[in-house]
């Protein structure tokens, strides 16, 4: 499959996992859905193992795991906590935010992930990054507000800052799969199989004490928007990992189209849920995805 095909596709379903997410959190219980959107990958991952283990040489190689050490399973751990870290806000968020705000503030993610390069990794950002950073902050003034008109005020809403400690911990993630990936030389199988067993050991802790009623907790509803969830990203990964394996793939081009999941997300909050002020948003919307791509590009890619 070429590989800009392959990158719109995993932009597509990247919208559709938001999509799904804000479905499955809106007048929800949070704590149970992530348990089960995250018991769904973790049971695609664990089908996948047994067949491994039953039947060695079944599986292509882009599904087969490699055998860790216990140091490396601490390690896979480490990565399943900052993703819970970072679903946990980002779930919350979007429970009581519109999407059409959630999901280009989700977005900015590059932008916390190039900050982090600065200030751990000591990188300096060149001139098309530092425009692209302006360009986003820009804009995200703009959609701040457009939220103001809608009684959402950045500055003091919780669930705002509850989305960007989310972000934050994406982009920390980000950090520490280059680290993994790069330095460390595990295979991408076998941290997202691991990673997603070991984000349910995480999330049955909160998920039982919320059965137990051991806190105050709202209601939970099932719908099918909830192993969606894990499957829509599953896919997108996959698409996602399939252009970057490509020998003709560009990074910073792949980075860069799958930021048109905010647009499908965007779309959709506005089609499927009603949500208001989609013309004033989408200046800002549009401004955020510029910024992004500039940031994208700006990369020194070797």
């Amino acid at each position: 499959m070429n590989w800009v095909i392959a990158t719109l596709l995993s932009a597509l379903f990247l919208g559709l996992y938001d999509l799904c997410t804000k479905h499955a959190v809106r007048a929800n219980a949070v704590t149970p859905v992530l348990f089960f959107s995250t018991l769904t990958g973790a049971l695609v991952w664990t089908t996948l193992l047994l067949v491994q283990f039953f039947h060695p040489g079944f599986l292509p190689p882009s599904l087969v795991t490699d055998t860790l050490t216990v140091h490396q399973h601490l390690q896979l751990l480490l990565k399943s906590s900052i993703v819970a870290a970072s679903w946990i806000g980002t779930y919350y968020a979007l429970k009581h935010l519109p999407l059409s705000l959630g999901a280009p503030i989700r977005a900015t993610s590059p932008l916390f992930t190039l900050v982090g390069a600065v200030l751990i990794l000591g990188e300096r950002p060149t001139f098309l990054e530092f425009v692209g950073i302006l360009t986003t902050l820009a804009s995200f003034f703009g959609l701040s507000v457009a939220g103001a008109r809608e009684g959402i005020h950045f500055h003091r809403n919780k669930w705002i800052w509850s989305l960007i400690v989310g972000v934050l911990f994406g982009a920390i993630s980000s950090l520490y799969d280059k680290y993994l990936f790069t330095t460390l030389n595990f295979s991408v199988p076998t941290v997202q199989c691991w990673f997603s067993i070991y984000l349910v050991a995480l999330f049955a802790p909160f998920a039982l004490g919320w059965k137990l009623r051991l806190w105050p907790r709202n209601e939970f509803s099932w719908r099918w928007s909830i192993p969606f969830i894990a499957l829509a990203l599953l896919v997108a990964d996959y698409f996602y990992f399939s252009a970057l394996k490509d020998p003709g793939g560009l990074v910073a081009i792949v980075m860069s189209l799958r930021r048109a999941s905010t647009l499908v997300a965007f779309a959709g909050g506005l089609c499927f849920f009603h949500e208001v002020n989609g013309w004033q948003k989408f200046p800002a919307v549009l401004g955020i995805l510029i910024g992004i791509v500039l940031t994208i590009l700006g990369r020194p890619h070797g």
